[in-house]
């Protein structure tokens, strides 16, 4: 038993083998692009998405993908 009374087999598994190989599928399928904004249309921008449900990156693929297709 550990300390909060259950068996260690009942807690959270650690999990650095899915990570890392989460984490080299990620580098080999994605590319990170950054940009610098103004802090206020950021915070607007994380505003907008919490309050739509929508992630951040769906949105900015969304407008890449139009810029793209013009």
């Amino acid at each position: 038993m550990n300390i909060r009374g259950g068996n260690m087999t009942e807690n959270k598994r650690k999990t650095t083998t899915s990570t890392a190989v989460k984490r080299r599928y990620n580098q080999k399928t994605y590319t990170v692009i950054s940009a610098s904004l103004p802090k206020e249309l950021a915070a607007a921008f994380k505003a907008k998405c919490a309050a739509e449900n929508v992630s951040q990156a769906h949105v900015i693929k969304k407008a890449v993908e139009r810029f793209l297709a013009e």
